[in-house]
């Protein structure tokens, strides 16, 4: 452990003094803003059933519509390597769980396609990615913890081998368009044959070898991840990247880019390719110290 020491003839005090001053003020801000220290109204509620995925480095392909030298190409894939763990929940919030919010006047009601038989243990769907915000900080609220809605990575990380590859195969250096076209049609084919649309029970899906339950089955997830276009050159690198925040990912059995509002992704929601089945989502637990404050600073409008 280091020694902190002092200068010859700076007294040790006079370096503490002033860190310790600035704490206490930055403390008390903090308490008088109302950025710390506020308790929730409301009963509080138990938190639902989680995961923790332990570290690892793991393949991850970018998510956004890439584009090298006028012609669309596939992502590419990074190695990434994810240094704590990632707590989220097992299953998809349910439709009941979600009422409970809507009971409470924190979430609009949702616009689900198939009336649930079971509303307990049936995933939420119909709601849009401004809902699952609105749920999440209803949660967050309800539970004294800190819930956001997993990134396109999160996701990834968390289901291992069921995470997709959007990828169309397509050799990168090809400038024949009718490759693509090919490409792009057998996939979107594949993906209508496999469409199997009435939501199921939880756990209908099984696990994945981390214990994550569902994913890539016929409810895809809401995510915080905004859509990009990347433009590359021809030797592959980024002349511009830009993100469309009103249009996020959702994930499942592929990827889809859908937007803010939308409940229902078969009713021209969807910005591209074949829209989901249904659309739901489930949220990770954020523990890292300093949660509580980045919330109260991101409804603020002052954090991203």
């Amino acid at each position: 452990m280091a020694v902190l020491t002092s200068k010859p003839g700076i007294p040790l005090i006079s370096l503490v003094l002033p860190a310790l001053l600035f704490t206490a003020l930055a403390g008390t801000v903090a308490i008088q803003t109302d950025l710390v220290g506020a308790t929730p109204a409301g009963p509080v509620l138990d938190e639902p059933l989680t995961v923790e995925i332990a570290p690892r480095t793991f393949d991850y392909r970018d998510s956004g519509e890439f584009f090298r030298n006028g012609f669309a190409v596939d992502g590419p894939v990074k190695s990434v390597t994810a240094r704590r763990p990632l707590t989220i929940m097992k299953y998809q919030v349910t439709a009941a769980d979600y009422g409970r919010c809507v009971a409470d006047g924190a979430c609009a009601p949702a616009e689900p396609s198939f009336a649930p038989a079971d509303a307990t243990t049936t995933p939420a769907t119909g709601v849009s990615y401004d809902d699952a915000s609105a749920y999440a900080g209803w949660l967050s609220a309800r539970t004294g913890e800190v819930w956001i809605l997993p990134t396109d990575r999160d996701l990834a990380f968390a289901a291992g081998s069921r995470f997709p590859d959007d990828a169309l195969g397509v050799d990168i250096d090809s400038t024949n368009p009718a490759d693509r076209w090919l490409a792009d049609y057998n996939r979107e084919a594949a993906r209508k044959a496999s469409r199997d649309p009435v939501p199921q029970p939880l756990g209908r899906f099984g696990e994945n070898e981390y214990g994550f339950a569902d994913f890539a089955g016929n409810i895809w997830e809401w995510t915080a991840t905004c859509n990009r276009r990347v433009n590359l050159d021809k030797a592959g690198a980024v002349v511009n990247d830009v993100s469309s925040c009103g249009i996020y990912v959702a994930s499942g059995k592929h990827r889809a880019a859908m937007s803010s509002f939308v409940r229902n992704p078969k009713g021209g929601g969807c910005a591209v390719g074949v829209p989901p089945d249904n659309v739901g989502f489930r949220l990770v637990k954020d523990t890292r110290w300093y949660a509580p404050l980045l919330a109260k600073l991101r409804a603020k409008g002052l954090a991203l």
